[in-house]
């Protein structure tokens, strides 16, 4: 960024030191700092200035969940409620003890996220897409950005096909999707690459088959999708995984990336070796439902001990080897001890 444009950020501060204090200030003011002044207000909200905080480690990581809302009542509005909960976008900040939160509704869907909807973190925002229509359980192709910074949501460029069920990961202010199901539950083997910043959809050289709820991982420079099933193998879920190279023109198929017959979906870990683990063989307190967050290295992993079972939710410490330690439970309100259905991580 360039600082000469910044003048008297703070009275009687030279530019440089007024520039750091506002680097320094904590993402929980920013709202309120940016209403300060119009100065403030564009400076904290710009992009330069977020990859200035993160590059001068003062951002942190918080946890972004799909979280069932306990207490809803069977039906609510116009939607029958006896096949799916409602949910809701709770934020999960591990700093000063750990915090918990719940986003406003996207504007289209007031009464509730669209089920198996996918998230990703991008340039500390929430990226939302896809899933299916609250109404008919339809695929959808809708995408919402939120800004943590202004505390709103904003329409993105629709997908350019109705999927869900894929998989996602985000890297320099672009997010990757690859695999999932059409509308007849067709199974796909397309990837596309979505343009936060100018909001727009690239599609990629497909995969070599096609891979139905599969996970997406990001790890360095590499955009995996690991395990997924074609149309004519619903369930039998694949060992291998194909890994995308950023900057690259095409896919490399990777054999033996994961166990064959094990869903993947929101429970892919990753060790400081790159080897994938899967969070529900960490712990039988989570073998059912299970979710994992990385958030560095910690992680936060939710899930019950049997079907029916109340959810718990642990955090789980590597240690210097890159070996995960024991899980240890943390206190959570009631208000956020529902059903996790999948997460991920934004830094902000």
């Amino acid at each position: 960024m360039e600082r000469s444009e910044i003048h008297e950020l703070v009275p009687t501060l030279p530019e440089e030191l007024g520039f750091e204090c506002l680097t320094r200030l904590p993402f929980s003011v920013h709202r309120a700092a940016s209403r300060v002044c119009r100065r403030w207000r564009e400076l904290l909200q710009s992009e330069e200035f977020y990859h200035h905080r993160k590059k001068s480690e003062y951002t942190h990581k918080v946890a972004c969940l799909v979280q069932a809302i306990p207490g809803v009542p069977a039906s609510f509005g116009e939607r029958k409620r006896s096949e799916f909960p409602i949910y809701g976008i709770t934020i999960f900040d591990p700093a000063d003890g750990g915090t918990w939160d719940r986003l406003e509704p996207i504007p289209k869907y007031p009464d509730g996220l669209p089920p198996f909807c996918q998230m990703v973190g991008c340039e500390g925002k929430l990226v939302v897409m896809g899933g299916w229509d609250p109404l008919t359980y339809s695929p959808i192709n809708d995408v919402f950005v939120y800004d943590f910074t202004t505390s709103r949501w904003r329409r993105g460029a629709d997908m350019p096909w109705k999927r869900s069920f894929f998989a996602i990961g985000a890297f320099e202010g672009r997010v990757y999707v690859g695999g999932g199901h059409d509308e007849n539950k067709n199974a796909s083997s397309s990837a596309w690459v979505y343009n936060l910043r100018r909001d727009e959809w690239t599609e990629l050289r497909r995969m070599s088959q096609e891979r139905d709820e599969c996970e997406g991982v990001v790890i360095g420079d590499e955009f995996w999708v690991v395990s997924g099933y074609a149309t004519e193998s619903q369930g039998a879920f694949e060992g291998s995984a194909e890994v995308y190279k950023f900057g690259s023109c095409g896919w490399i198929r990777v054999d033996d990336a994961w166990e064959p017959g094990r869903c993947p979906r929101s429970c892919v870990g990753v060790g400081k070796d790159g080897k994938f683990t899967n969070w529900a063989e960490s712990d039988s307190a989570v073998r059912v439902g299970t979710c994992g967050v990385m958030l560095g290295p910690r992680t936060l992993v939710t899930g019950s001990a049997y079907q029916g079972a109340p959810q718990g939710f642990y955090m789980v410490e590597m240690d210097k080897e890159g070996q995960n330690g024991k899980l240890t439970r943390i206190s959570v309100p009631d208000d956020f001890s529902g059903f996790v259905q999948s997460g991920c991580c934004v830094e902000i």
